[in-house]
């Protein structure tokens, strides 16, 4: 498993979850992975990639609450390994806080794990 460390955790409550689509590139099982809230209270409301052509829109439909997941799908056949990870958090005010950019290697990583201090991918 790799593991990223991520600069900083932000509080926030709220509830749903689940998928949104856009496409860049194969992943570790073709095409398709999964991201996992690992924190004990923080919520995901943006999930965002980069293959070096700019950030697509958001992917996430929902906001992801700790313990949710969410799967999602590259669509396209062909495409850089290397991608450009970014999450957004829900912030105490509502607004959206990004996290720092993270590279993941998305042909090899099936499922991302969003933790409170760090991002890990396997």
């Amino acid at each position: 498993m790799n593991i990223i460390t991520r600069s900083f955790a932000v509080a926030g409550f709220v509830a749903a979850s689940l998928l949104g689509t856009t496409a860049y590139a194969q992943s570790g099982s073709g095409g398709e992975f999964t991201l996992f809230n690992d924190t004990a209270g923080n919520v995901v409301v943006g999930f965002y990639t980069n293959d070096g052509n700019g950030w697509s829109a958001n992917w996430l439909a929902d906001q992801m609450s700790p313990g949710e997941s969410a799967s999602a799908e590259f669509f396209a056949e062909t495409g850089a390994c290397d991608q450009l990870f970014q999450v957004g958090w829900l912030g105490g005010d509502g607004s959206e806080v990004m996290d720092e950019p993270i590279s993941i290697d998305v042909c090899q990583a099936s499922n991302v794990y969003l933790g409170d201090n760090e991002i890990k991918f396997d």
